[in-house]
């Protein structure tokens, strides 16, 4: 918000002082919440779901804001609008092309029914996502025997594990940090999207993971 997007009438204004006033108070409330949390006696700290309410609650506060920024500042929007027509059909040569050729279904003049010839085309990009895909490696290990020697029976070692005796991939592990370290996603919030594939894993799992 700047000065030049403030309300001119006194009542409005002082409205939005208000509000600014107790939505900076809640905020100081809950972070008084967390270093209690943090640093506090054991017998002071919260319970974790409390803590977790209270991290939602300055995400909404943190989200309100931005909107209520965008809505008074309708020039930065225009600006923000202008620069993603600017990307558009920017997109980084790397990445990966799927065409598809959307064409007519006569190629028949309907006027005079004689042969149309190609004289150009127009192209477009759109960015796609292909959301990551959750699987199961399945290592099977046969089991040989010889007929003549019963006692002798032939397999071949087990790969090793990055973690002894755990679910996990490399690749699995390094989305864990990725997500923790880069994207800066608690680990509860990754435990409630692999819940959405029907993978129940506790945070305590996580947490040893990364």
């Amino acid at each position: 918000m700047t000065v030049d997007t403030l309300p001119d009438d006194p009542g409005t204004l002082k409205e939005m002082l208000l509000a600014e006033r107790a939505r900076a108070e809640r905020l100081e409330q809950i972070i008084k919440e967390l270093q209690r949390h943090r640093f506090g006696r054991r017998a002071e700290t919260l319970p974790e779901d409390q803590l977790l309410l209270g991290l939602e609650d300055v995400e909404q506060v943190l989200a309100s804001k931005e909107c209520e920024g965008e809505a008074a500042a309708p020039a930065e929007r225009a600006d923000r609008a202008t620069r993603r027509r600017i990307n558009r059909g920017s997109l980084p040569a790397h990445l990966p092309r799927i065409e598809m050729v959307v064409d007519i279904e006569d190629h028949t003049c309907p006027c005079c029914r004689n042969a149309l010839h190609r004289i150009g085309e127009d192209r477009s990009e759109k960015l796609d996502i292909i959301p990551a895909q959750l699987r199961v490696l399945v290592v099977r290990r046969p089991k040989y025997a010889c007929r003549a020697c019963e006692e002798v029976v032939v397999q071949a070692a087990a790969p090793a594990r990055l973690i002894e005796g755990g679910l996990p991939t490399e690749a699995t592990v390094a989305q864990v940090l990725i997500s923790k370290y880069a994207d800066h996603l608690p680990l509860y919030r990754q435990a409630q999207i692999y819940a959405r594939q029907g993978i129940t894993l506790d945070r305590s799992t996580l947490a040893d993971w990364g």
